[in-house]
């Protein structure tokens, strides 16, 4: 059984819960189910205004499919909460992948 089936089915039991959206994108992204994960992972950012990776997920998603506007407004919202809670490593990525932009 494949990692989203698992997370369909949490997510089909509770459609509100932001951490089994966020883990169903997170799933279908590793299967190479990029469209497909953008629509979970939104959800998941906008169940939590501070947190940070799934804007990081997304934006990467989102820059796989072409939508490179979409991408860099998901990057530069995690920029900024990975700047205010200190996060070192995904700073240097998501400036990294800014500047691919």
């Amino acid at each position: 059984m494949a990692r989203s089936e698992v997370f369909q089915r949490l997510v089909a039991g509770d459609p509100a819960n932001p951490l089994f959206r966020f883990s169903l994108g997170q799933a279908l992204s590793v299967e190479g189910d990029t469209a497909g994960a953008i629509e979970h992972l939104r959800l998941a950012v906008a169940s939590k205004a501070d947190w940070m990776m799934p804007r990081i997920l997304l934006g990467k998603s989102l820059l796989a499919v072409g939508e490179k506007l979409a991408a860099q407004e998901a990057f530069t919202d995690a920029l900024a909460l990975a700047v205010a809670q200190g996060h070192e490593e995904p700073e240097a990525e998501l400036r990294a992948l800014l500047a691919t932009l």
